[in-house]
């Protein structure tokens, strides 16, 4: 005859193996779903200043000012397994100093339930656009794209990049004036 420990340990042991194994059917049950959806974006305005970066001395650094459009649905992302999305803004350039430079510019939490239809006109970034040096002045390849992090209920965390992106130009001169 067992005991009741044993039998409880026993039960225990049957539910965490079903448990695990239901979680497992989860994962797999969106694993091969595509997360693709198309985003639009666009660049309304664009300066660039020379100012001093004062935690690295008096030296001065380039500074970029952007509004920017942005349209994407995200609605078919979301599916029962999906409870977020950790959306993020993008800017990719290269320089003499660096051959790839990437700055997050925006970022945004979407939770399962909420509006997932993106449509902002004429948005700030989020977060200082800084250059190590003076690559921003009159760069010409600078491309904007958006991405996102599901955050399942089970299974892993993809780092997905959107159909569209957006290249623009820094212009030639700084700008002396407050801008934004």
């Amino acid at each position: 005859m067992h005991t009741a420990l044993t039998r409880a340990n026993a039960l225990v042991a049957y539910t965490m193996s079903v448990l695990a194994s239901l979680t497992f059917l989860c994962f797999v049950s969106t694993f091969f779903n595509e997360y693709q959806v198309h985003a639009d974006i666009d660049t309304v305005k664009v300066v660039v200043k020379n100012v001093p970066d004062y935690a690295a001395g008096k030296e001065k650094n380039d500074l970029g000012f952007l509004t920017f459009d942005l349209q994407a649905d995200l609605n078919p992302l979301f599916n029962w397994n999906v409870k977020q999305l950790f959306l993020y803004l993008t800017a990719e350039y290269e320089t003499p100093n660096n051959k790839l430079n990437q700055v997050v510019l925006w970022d945004k939490i979407i939770l399962r339930g909420e509006n997932a239809l993106l449509d902002y006109r004429s948005m700030n970034t989020k977060y200082y656009f800084w250059d190590d040096g003076n690559g921003l002045v009159a760069h010409k390849n600078v491309t904007m794209t958006l991405s996102w992090n599901i955050i399942p209920n089970a299974g892993n965390l993809p780092r997905i990049m959107s159909n569209g992106k957006h290249t623009f130009a820094f212009p030639e001169s700084y700008t002396t004036s407050r801008v934004m």
